[in-house]
């Protein structure tokens, strides 16, 4: 077996790819606290740096305290598969039925232009993140995926988001797939690495006159004041929850989403004879349209790091250490990466990760402002968030001061998800749609129809 690097000593049992020589610049305690700020935002991942950045550019004399209990891109954000997509969990056909298709369209839209605000403000405030854009790439190895993925893409051509159907001889050129036999590729999608992208937006919050304090736990916020677990309290006179997969453990929001574990490996960086045998010439990332969600993309330094879901969610929605780690599912994705790719036979793995991401219960994700207690929050974004958190920091940038704007019309705005089951309903709900994928996968796989247990898979899911 491949060997990979273990994790550091400390609070995450395996390490990132993306954490390698990013030294964490986390102060336990968080050193000097103020006693008040205009606005206080809980949590230092994308969602809770571009809220503060677009504030700051808004309004430059304002105190913005941006508070994280570990180091900036602890969660999601220095985990994640860095594509920066406009994909969505919910379908345009969904958000047309519940708002109209002029609101479906406008959302869509503002995703699309969000792919290119990140890339012009990584250029203009030298995040360094590595973006660059080069499309999604979802193959088809069998005739079920390939009926989806034909699918998508006369649905794409109707909603004019970009998805175009290419046969097995144009995808290949793109990414040489065991089995290929054609892929959806969409142009609205760039990759990062996702560490560097946190870290550049802490950096340039910082720049602007924010405060960025890492190490420091809160225990519960709204209302104007925020309460740390060790008793210290900060005032403020608006607060921000960008907690996302964290969210379950701040009081009274215990069952707005369910952390699911996404895992990923990586592979060591390839030569430019295996990069002539594998394609993405173009730095494109690349998954598949199969029930299990699959990830990947070509990064900085020549690597492949490919991610997928399978781990089990832990009831009372727990976050541990330990539960980043799961043999079964790293095996699982190694074999697959190889089966799909060829030319990796032989090559080495050496890291291995995972963590959180946050789920709604019907998988929309959603920004909101409650005006009297003067309190925001985003998140839901079903591992779909590194474009959709700079949209949710523009727009509660916005609620904030109190503007109205284009973003602030959009339908995610004052959305209200379905509040999860309580427990251990929520465990049985979550893990047999987790099992139902992997059914319907190998039903797939195994006939070359679409399986039988997609409509159950559909209502598992929130229909999405």
């Amino acid at each position: 077996m491949p060997t990979e690097r273990s994790g550091p000593a400390g609070s995450t049992g395996t390490a990132p790819l993306w954490w390698d020589t990013r030294a964490s610049t986390s102060v336990p305690g968080g050193g000097d606290l103020p006693l008040r700020a205009d606005v206080v935002v809980v949590g230092g991942g994308y969602t809770g740096l571009w809220t503060a950045y677009y504030l700051l550019r808004a309004d430059p004399s304002l105190e913005v305290l941006v508070l994280e209990a570990e180091h900036v891109g602890f969660g999601a954000s220095g985990r994640n598969g860095g594509w920066v997509s406009a994909l969505w969990p919910v379908s345009p056909d969904t958000l047309a039925a519940r708002y109209g298709r002029e609101a479906a369209l406008a959302q869509l839209a503002a995703l699309r232009e969000t792919v290119g605000e990140v890339g012009r403000v990584d250029a203009a405030e030298g995040l360094g993140s590595g973006f660059t854009r080069g499309g999604t790439l979802l193959v088809a190895r069998t005739p079920a995926q390939e009926m989806r993925a034909r699918a998508a893409a006369e649905d794409g051509a109707a909603w004019g988001d970009g998805t175009v159907w290419l046969g097995a001889d144009e995808a290949r050129e793109r990414l040489d797939v065991t089995g290929l036999r054609g892929a959806t590729f969409n142009p609205h999608c760039a990759r990062v690495q996702p560490r560097d992208l946190a870290d550049g937006l802490a950096a340039a919050v910082r720049r602007m006159g924010g405060v960025v304090l890492e190490g420091v736990r809160v225990g519960r916020a709204g209302d104007g004041v925020v309460v740390l677990e060790d008793g210290r309290r900060v005032g403020a006179r608006a607060v921000v929850l960008a907690t996302e997969g964290w969210t379950p453990q701040l009081p009274g929001h215990e069952r707005a989403v369910v952390p699911v574990y996404s895992l990923m490996v990586a592979t060591e960086p390839l030569s430019a004879a295996q990069w002539t045998r594998i394609g993405l010439a173009e730095r494109e990332v690349f998954g598949d349209h199969g029930h299990v969600v699959i990830y990947g993309q070509r990064t900085v330094d020549d690597r492949i790091a490919f991610g997928g879901r399978g781990a089990p969610y832990h009831l009372g929605s727990a976050i541990r250490p330990a539960f980043d780690h799961e043999e079964a599912v790293f095996g699982a994705l190694r074999r697959l990466l190889t089966h799909l790719l060829p030319a990796l036979e032989g090559v080495r793995f050496t890291h291995a990760w995972g963590g959180p991401l946050g789920i709604a219960r019907d998988w929309h994700p959603s920004v909101q402002w409650d005006p009297v207690t003067r309190t925001g929050r985003a998140g839901g974004y079903v591992g779909d968030g590194v474009a959709a958190t700079n949209l949710a920091g523009r727009t509660l940038a916005d609620l904030v001061l109190g503007r109205t704007s284009a973003l602030t019309s959009l339908p995610w705005v004052g959305h209200r998800s379905p509040s999860w089951e309580p427990e251990p309903l929520r465990w049985l709900g979550v893990n047999a749609g987790l099992r139902a994928a992997r059914l319907a996968a190998a039903e797939g796989g195994r006939t070359g129809r679409p399986s039988r247990l997609a409509p159950v898979l559909a209502r598992l899911t929130g229909g999405h």
